[in-house]
């Protein structure tokens, strides 16, 4: 997840000195991107159930993963 300190935004604005775009360097906007799509399937699952650790790996190891 990017750290938000670390970006170095920069403006165009308008004639009157609105902002109305943002740069940034691509590296930077692509983890952006990643952190968003990150964030929408978190959300999108948020209501199913879970699986303690535990149980996890006793799945892993009886289908023999691990």
């Amino acid at each position: 997840m990017i750290n938000l300190k670390n970006l170095k935004p920069q403006y165009i604005t308008n004639e009157t000195g609105k902002k109305t775009a943002v740069i940034l360097p691509i590296a930077q906007f692509q983890e952006l991107m990643e952190d968003i799509e990150d964030l929408a399937a978190a959300a999108e699952r948020h209501e199913e159930p879970t699986t303690s650790h535990d149980e996890f790996v006793s799945g892993l190891k009886r289908d023999g993963i691990i």
